[in-house]
């Protein structure tokens, strides 16, 4: 007899290999690959910016390369300075009146939202997750543990979940909801009253609620966002807020981000940070500190940009065939319905999927934009107007006219 086999292992590891890779940044991917072969592509798929990270921020990074201390190990959870700064830019932006330590500094929101869930779940808790949702969430859950419930919302609300179909949704096993306001992918911002009914819904059942304020600052046409632990301060024992510098200062590639909530839970959190990480580069604290202990006036003018092309994008999507958007309120995405075009014939193919439709328009039109699938409500397109005004224009231009030919 030859030796006994050895038992057959997966390369992957099953939880890893249940991952989907992130949607947004594929096709940001293939459309900068398309265009680096030469193809003339407007890319509509990217979630950030278009705007450089302000001088001076650029400045004191450039400052705190120099600093012995920055070349070393510091704690964790973050420079004590910057969770101090955090905690009075929460006070001064949001009302929330929180402490140092409550605060963990981390890399990027992701990395906020992942620990916040580690954090919180065990195998077989539910998170609500209202739908449309950023395509990290349920990856997120799913890898603490957890289990995402979907509850969907469409264009006729405006994308806005109501607390009918939360209650729809929760069961006994029902640990955390999740809430983002503004909203990626679809820009809607729930107004204060309905945060609060949220709120005070959470706070009966024992429900936690995890949210995402990294678009807090783009909002328009006098839409605010409300924190939702200050419109409902019996919320803050269970409330975890997830919010960083990205959008708000251009500064995507800077990966600071952080997690404010309870200390037992900032507690957890920065324990698992201590070996995932550690600290987050110190050149990047220090370019987040003085984005935050500077003024808003960089945002004041990325806002003005972004709501001038936010009008154009809705009024051209209004105008294309078989197209309905809503006006969004907030970040810098505009999520219309497509399912007007599905089944239509479009260059001899027929789409039946908006995945399908938004490869045709790639191929056809030298479109990018990220299909709804991506955030598990199929038959939309998101659409970022975080890009030049003539691009946006002549992407949308194209699109309208490609659109136009279905039958």
């Amino acid at each position: 007899m030859g030796p006994m086999a050895e038992p057959s292992h997966p390369r992957v590891s099953a939880r890893i290999a249940a991952i989907s890779e992130s949607a947004t940044l594929a096709v940001d991917a293939k459309a900068k690959a398309l265009k680096a072969a030469g193809r003339d592509v407007i890319g509509f798929g990217a979630g950030e910016p278009d705007f450089a990270t302000p001088d001076p921020i650029v400045k004191a990074a450039i400052e705190a390369c120099s600093d012995p201390r920055m070349h070393h190990y510091t704690p964790a959870g973050g420079l004590p300075e910057l969770k101090e700064a955090i905690a009075e830019k929460t006070a001064r932006d949001s009302s929330y009146a929180i402490y140092a330590g409550q605060v963990l500094v981390t890399n990027g929101g992701k990395q906020a939202v992942y620990q916040a869930f580690a954090a919180l779940l065990d195998p077989g808790d539910e998170v609500l997750l209202p739908a449309p949702y950023w395509t990290t969430y349920p990856e997120c859950i799913r890898l603490a543990g957890g289990l995402p419930v979907e509850v969907a919302t469409d264009e006729t609300s405006g994308y806005l979940a109501t607390v009918e179909q939360l209650e729809a949704a929760r069961t006994p096993r029902t640990k955390v909801l999740l809430f983002c306001s503004p909203s990626n992918p679809t820009g809607a911002v729930y107004p204060t009253e309905q945060v609060e009914a949220i709120g005070r819904w959470a706070v009966e059942h024992g429900i936690w609620v995890v949210t995402d304020e990294i678009y807090e600052h783009l909002v328009y046409d006098g839409a605010t966002a409300a924190s939702m632990p200050v419109v409902v301060p019996d919320l803050a024992d269970t409330c975890v807020v997830v919010n960083g510098v990205a959008k708000t200062y251009a500064m995507t590639g800077w990966r600071v981000g952080w997690l404010i909530g309870p200390t037992d839970i900032v507690k957890a959190a920065t324990n698992l940070q201590s070996h995932a990480t550690s600290n987050v580069s110190n050149v990047a604290q220090a370019a987040a500190l003085a984005a935050l202990r500077g003024d808003l006036s960089a945002v004041a003018e990325m806002r003005t940009a972004f709501d001038r092309r936010r009008r154009t994008m809705v009024k051209m999507l209004q105008e294309a065939n078989g197209v309905e958007c809503p006006d969004p309120l907030g970040a810098f995405y505009c999520f219309p319905s497509v399912k007007g075009i599905l089944g239509r014939t479009l260059r001899g193919r027929t789409p039946q999927t908006s995945a399908e439709l938004a490869e045709l328009v790639l191929d056809e039109a030298e479109v990018a934009v990220v299909p709804g699938e991506a955030f598990g409500t199929p038959g939309y397109f998101r659409l970022s107007y975080a890009l030049g005004d003539d691009d946006l224009v002549e992407g949308i231009t194209r699109l309208q006219k490609l659109l136009g030919e279905a039958s």
